[in-house]
């Protein structure tokens, strides 16, 4: 959409072959003698080692899922354990040609690079920070549990004693786990030693890792974000949403010079030639080399190249040199890294799906037993010396065993101490103070013909005479929105907002109109229609440090990224013990007139998936303060909009809306008009027909409704509601969901529960048929109207001040229908 960039009929049409940047395969041949010589001795004698902790880290659980002991330990670990035995080399190779700062997001697969990059780490970190990072975690608790259990004669020995240990009780779910005990095997992180999160969903790292790019390449921080994830991963969609989105001409050719260039990201396929048991190369892909799918990204192939995993030394090489094109702006950047598992996929794997003899003849290929002849060959070790280091790994993986599973040093999560431990866990509900910085624009807001036009408007939908001003007159819903998004935008440079059709088009429905006028390139962009990489990279911006104001457009494409919102956004601080903050706020327009896909509300959905906060404002006035608390918040928050609200004026608050920035707490129902027979609680849209039902009720039959709008799904603080209801003794829930799972029932169910000595009646909910929403034409048909909530109300809660109104429905006839039953 960018006028800037012309497509010119005279050069699309023109004849011609595209051609393909040549991929390297096993390109690496750097002599053994070169390596001694330009990194020395004790860094490669340093490779080994850390490649044998690898190895028997992943031994010793593989000793416990198997037989329920090790080296003489006994302990009945009942957690996963997927194991990397045999690729310990991919995974110490990389961590090699890394920086401490760099970023690496991992698998489920991923015990191996989480500790070979903390090794890394810890042996390029001088000693004061080693020591700052282990008394700033846990209050240095943690520290103190390794000082005790497990000396160590340095603080390099300490750091690693400290990475071992807290990962082992992470993942055997000890209270001092560096995740608390909330992450385990297939969640673990530690972000000092730039190791975060390790992802059980598989190629789910992707998206997230190139949002974290994204969030490095703004703050224009001299790291870059890794990718990590196996060759069954690129069957999924997210991975190529994800690459793509990496990979935007945007970056290149709108971008304002000063973030130019593309994502320091390197997508690093570790390729044992497995998904699971599905082989990937002749069986379930349609690759022959993984590093061949870099070619239908851009035209540099993603610098892809296939590098031979067996060799910590050729993946270093080829890690240090995407590195170097990444810092240069050149990424994304593919990795197809050829290694081998010797073990199953998980430890209850038979191997059915390959041969003996497949496995005995990698195993002549072994990365360790072939580093260490390298090493005896060269003279930097001795075979004894060799095995005195094995035998050192032992004991040292020995020691850190016997401490994570004694009570005493690694105390498991008291659960029965504090039930409610993990509730607590759900969200930070922390707020950022109200932004004043001034963040970089191409414009000042004023400059903006939409700031102007607003100006001009009422604050309040009411003119001198009572009537209702036009949506062109009046602030609307529409521009309350805007004016805090506005507000954020220009005051807070962590900030970014993008999805479909954000910038020149103002956003499909019209919130953003203007905004593009102020706010540059790189912080208000358009998206891909890629709803997964979406949310994937505004969970990775705001994991690395950023702030994410994210939209689909529609509610309905929310199964476009249903892993990537349900997975990921609701899950990260809750299994990160709270050390993780995901401040996204995911805006979703509630479709009309588009018919069953693109017209449904989907907020029961959303309410259902713990972790997720979910707000959905019915006026200008809600709307303008319940984004600026969305935008405050470090918690994901989903932004429900309806498509037909967008244009309503304020008629409610006191004043209008107020040009100035406020905040409305979230979870907190608002009465919109006061009553004391009956009690309509209303979601989104549904507020308006309830209070037009309610003026006609009392006028024809003298019955009082108190109407209380919702506004906050998640949180909800029922107070409000149940005062109301032990006033009235009766309550109807209206929405636009479907009835069956509707999130009125969930209140419905609460209230019933909580206020049932003042009930005279069950609570009754009023939503849309178990059906799909049909056409414009038919909506009034589907959707609960003024007619509907009448006759409900004087059938079934006052059947004795029957109005008459039958509504557009025959519900006599069809109310088992409407229910599904």
């Amino acid at each position: 959409m960018p006028k800037s960039i012309a497509v010119e009929p005279e050069h699309t049409r023109r004849k011609g072959r595209l051609s393909f940047p040549e991929i390297p395969l096993h390109a690496y041949d750097t002599p053994f003698a070169s390596e001694v010589a330009a990194r020395g001795k004790g860094a490669l004698i340093e490779v080994l080692r850390h490649m044998l902790l690898v190895r028997e880290f992943e031994s010793m659980l593989n000793a416990f899922k198997t037989r329920g002991n090790y080296a003489g330990i006994a302990y009945n670990y009942k957690g996963p354990a997927h194991l990397s035995i045999g690729q310990e080399a991919a995974a110490v190779g990389m961590a090699l040609a890394l920086e401490p700062e760099d970023l690496i997001f991992g698998s489920h697969r991923s015990h191996g690079e989480f500790i070979a990059k903390g090794l890394a780490a810890i042996s390029k970190l001088p000693p004061s920070s080693l020591q700052a990072i282990m008394e700033q975690h846990q209050g240095g608790a943690l520290m103190r549990v390794v000082e005790k259990a497990l000396p160590g004669n340095t603080p390099k020995a300490l750091a690693e004693s400290f990475l071992l240990f807290g990962l082992l009780a992470e993942i055997f779910m000890k209270a001092n786990g560096f995740n608390g005990g909330m992450g385990g095997s297939m969640h673990a992180f530690f972000t000092p030693f730039g190791a975060y999160p390790n992802n059980a969903i598989v190629g789910a790292s992707a998206g997230i890792a190139t949002g974290a790019a994204l969030r490095l390449k703004l703050a224009q921080h001299p790291s870059i974000a890794v990718a990590l994830s196996g060759d069954g991963s690129t069957g999924c969609g997210p991975v190529f949403e994800a690459m793509n989105f990496a990979a935007m001409a945007q970056y290149e050719t709108l971008w304002t010079d000063a973030q130019k260039g593309g994502l320091p990201v390197l997508f690093c396929f570790n390729n044992n030639f497995y998904a699971m048991g599905g082989q990937t190369s002749g069986e379930t892909m349609g690759w022959d080399r993984l590093s061949r799918i870099g070619a239908a990204i851009n035209p540099q192939a993603m610098h892809a190249e296939t590098v031979d995993g067996q060799n910590p030394l050729a993946v270093a090489d080829a890690v240090s040199r995407k590195r170097a094109l990444l810092r240069q702006g050149k990424g994304p950047a593919l990795l197809d890294v050829e290694c081998y598992r010797i073990s199953g996929h998980s430890t209850t794997d038979a191997n059915a799906y390959r041969t003996k003899e497949e496995i005995a003849a990698w195993e002549k290929h072994d990365a360790i037993a072939g580093f260490s002849a390298q090493l005896t060959a060269a003279g930097v070790l001795t075979s004894s010396e060799v095995d005195a280091m094995r035998q050192s790994v032992e004991a040292t993986i020995k020691a850190i065993t016997a401490a994570a599973v004694d009570p005493t040093c690694a105390p498991p999560v008291n659960i029965h101490a504090d039930p409610t431990l993990i509730g607590k866990l759900m969200f930070s509900n922390e707020e950022i103070p109200v932004p004043q910085a001034e963040a970089k624009v191409l414009a000042p807001a004023d400059a903006s013909g939409r700031v102007r036009q607003d100006a001009k408007k009422s604050r309040t939908g009411s003119g001198p005479a009572g009537e209702k001003l036009s949506p062109l007159r009046a602030i609307t819903l529409r521009d309350g929105l805007f004016e805090s998004i506005l507000h954020h935008m220009i005051h807070d440079e962590s900030l970014i907002a993008y999805g479909e059709e954000c910038r020149e088009w103002g956003g499909a429905f019209g919130v953003y109109r203007g905004l593009s006028d102020i706010v540059p390139y790189e912080r208000l962009f358009n998206s891909p229609i890629s709803e997964a990489a979406i949310v994937a990279t505004a969970v990775g911006h705001a994991m690395a440090g950023g702030r994410s104001l994210v939209e689909l457009m529609y509610g309905d494409f929310i199964g476009r990224a249903g892993d990537e919102v349900f997975n990921q956004l609701a899950k990260w601080h809750a299994m990160s013990a709270g050390i993780l903050k995901i401040p996204v706020v995911l805006r979703l327009s509630v479709g009309s007139k588009y018919g069953a896909q693109h017209s449904q509300d989907w907020t029961a959905l959303v309410t259902h998936i713990p972790g997720l906060k979910v707000v959905y404002p019915a006026t200008p006035y809600d709307a303008k303060g319940l984004m600026a608390s969305a935008l405050s918040s470090n918690d994901p928050v989903v932004f429900f909009e309806s498509q037909r609200l967008y244009d309503t004026v304020e008629l409610f608050h006191e004043g209008g809306v107020p040009a100035d920035y406020y905040r409305i707490p979230l979870g907190e129902p608002d009465i919109k008009r006061p009553g004391t027979d009956l009690t309509i609680l209303t979601i989104g849209p549904s507020l308006y027909p309830a209070l037009a039902a309610a003026e006609q009720l009392h006028a024809t039959s003298g019955i009082s409704a108190e109407v209380i709008d919702a506004r906050s799904l998640v949180p909800f603080n029922y107070e409000t509601l149940l005062a109301s209801v032990k006033k009235t003794g009766r309550l109807l829930l209206v929405s636009e969901a479907s009835e069956r799972g509707a999130f009125t029932n969930t209140i419905a169910a609460n209230v019933a529960r909580f206020a049932f000595g003042h009930l005279q009646a069950a609570p009754r909910v009023l939503g849309t048929p178990n059906w799909i929403v049909p056409g414009a034409d038919m909506e009034t048909t589907y959707f609960p109207q003024v007619e509907d909530i009448i006759h409900l109300v004087t059938s079934e809660f006052f059947p004795g001040k029957d109005s008459n109104q039958k509504g557009l429905r025959n519900w006599d006839h069809i109310e088992l229908a409407r229910l599904g039953l």
